[in-house]
């Protein structure tokens, strides 16, 4: 996500880790595995889980347009053995005018 730009003080990034090893999960994490079984067909139980969330991103370059942005989310968590991302995006999915973006090869996601 390389082609968020926060430079003109618009939008935010956070984070919020989840220990939850011999502890009782929160809502957020039982979502997480729920998802997590459902997408691989496994039982799964979350032993550590991370939540990034960019907020009201707007894309690179800013100075050309700050209000269309973005919020959009990785989850990242792990059993102690295999380990998962999943990323997430608002309803209706990236917003940014990629005609506008510097970079013409844009990819969500990772590689």
């Amino acid at each position: 996500w390389d082609n968020a730009d926060f430079s003109r003080g618009v939008g935010t990034t956070f984070y919020q880790e989840f220990l939850t090893l011999n502890t009782d999960k929160p809502p957020f994490v039982r979502d997480v595995e729920a998802k997590v079984r459902r997408y691989v067909r496994s039982s799964y139980s979350a032993a550590w889980t991370l939540k990034i969330t960019w907020e009201k991103a707007p894309a690179y370059a800013a100075r050309t347009d700050t209000r269309r942005t973005v919020t959009y989310q990785a989850v990242l968590t792990t059993d102690g053995f295999r380990s998962y991302v999943l990323m997430l995006y608002q309803d209706g999915g990236m917003r940014w005018d990629y005609t506008r973006l510097p970079a013409t090869n844009v990819l969500i996601g990772y590689t």
